[in-house]
């Protein structure tokens, strides 16, 4: 049997001068407030049918970056009242490898107003890996199939291992259960390092677990970055979190999660230099951007946008004047934590 090899490039940023093929549409809004949320939701609210699940990064305790509660209980509350958040429980040990030890994080994070399904907690499920090199199949939690639509709502930051968390990275570990799925994307076959599995291989296997869930739910799941509080870590890790040095820049949304992801890094790397140093080092660093080109190659979605602005009425922008008004260095808004609780 051939040995598979994992792409190359992951280090290098593909400018969008570069780029070729169909171009999606990805809505943008500087709007970092529930408004905001709600306003660009609507653009991409149509695709959404039956029972819907909204994929969410719930944190860990007190976790200091996360999308802001009021963000998700208003959108829920006035857009989605019969939503489920869905969760998985985490590979590593913590406060929410169990499912007793996440319901009380949830608890804690104040994820109170509506169900929040744990999907692997009563087991898990396999779904197909079509065209994937690394899996035929992925094992998610039992319950995620139950939904006939999901709304991927993810804070977009950096990543210890990913380089970049945005909508792929959301669904790909955070759809994979917590004992099964998840060891299939980090760990070697056969090795007892948990987390062996980097860079470009990483990246790959991430995609294609993401590439499980998307293709099940069709054309009735739809993306949305939130870019906020954009620290270089995960919000798995909490409060250890490395301070946030990346300016804010507002949301992205889109039906297209290649377009959205890449939109969202493109935002960053049009960044003055300073402003954005810290969180392309560590995309670049970790080869994150193979989460993008393997998207494109598996043909999840378009690399090339137009970038309506729903500030000015859907009018197409580029890149630079979307970070225009982009502060040079990062400011805490209302919405931090230590202040909403």
């Amino acid at each position: 049997m051939a040995t598979i090899k994992p792409g190359t490039g992951g280090e290098r940023y593909v400018p969008v001068e570069e780029r070729s093929g169909a171009m999606s549409d990805v809505y943008f809004t500087r709007d970092l407030s529930p408004e905001g949320l709600l306003r660009i939701f609507d653009k991409i609210a149509p695709a959404l049918k039956g029972k819907i699940a909204v994929k969410l990064h719930t944190g860990e305790k007190h976790g200091p970056n996360i999308i802001p509660r009021s963000f998700v209980k208003a959108l829920i509350e006035q857009k989605l009242p019969d939503a489920t958040i869905i969760e998985t429980n985490t590979y590593y040990a913590g406060d929410r490898y169990t499912t007793e030890k996440h319901r009380e994080t949830l608890a804690v994070n104040g994820w109170d107003f509506c169900p929040v399904d744990i999907t692997d907690e009563h087991g898990t499920t396999y779904l197909p890996v079509q065209d994937g090199k690394w899996f035929t199949q992925m094992s998610v939690g039992e319950s995620l199939p139950t939904y006939d639509s999901m709304l991927t709502l993810t804070h977009f930051k950096g990543h210890t291992q990913g380089g970049f968390g945005g909508s792929n990275k959301n669904i790909g570990i955070g759809c994979a259960d917590g004992r099964i799925g998840k060891k299939m994307i980090h760990t070697p076959e056969g090795s007892d390092n948990m987390w062996g599995n980097l860079q470009e291989e990483l990246m790959e296997r991430i995609t294609e677990s993401t590439k499980a869930t998307i293709d099940h739910f069709g054309k009735q799941v739809v993306y949305i970055n939130v870019l906020r509080n954009m620290s270089v870590s995960c919000d798995c890790e909490g409060v250890k979190a490395a301070p946030v040095v990346t300016p804010d820049i507002g949301i992205v949304a889109s039906t297209d999660i290649l377009a959205v992801d890449n939109a969202s890094v493109d935002l960053v790397y049009a960044l003055p230099e300073k402003a954005g140093a810290a969180l392309r080092e560590r995309i670049e660093s970790r080869h994150g951007h193979r989460q993008l080109s393997y998207m494109k190659e598996l043909g999840m979605g378009n690399n090339r946008y137009h970038l309506l602005d729903i500030d000015r009425q859907d009018r197409e922008i580029s890149l630079q004047e979307a970070v225009a008004g982009v502060k040079d260095t990062w400011e805490p808004d209302q919405y931090q934590v230590s202040k909403m609780r």
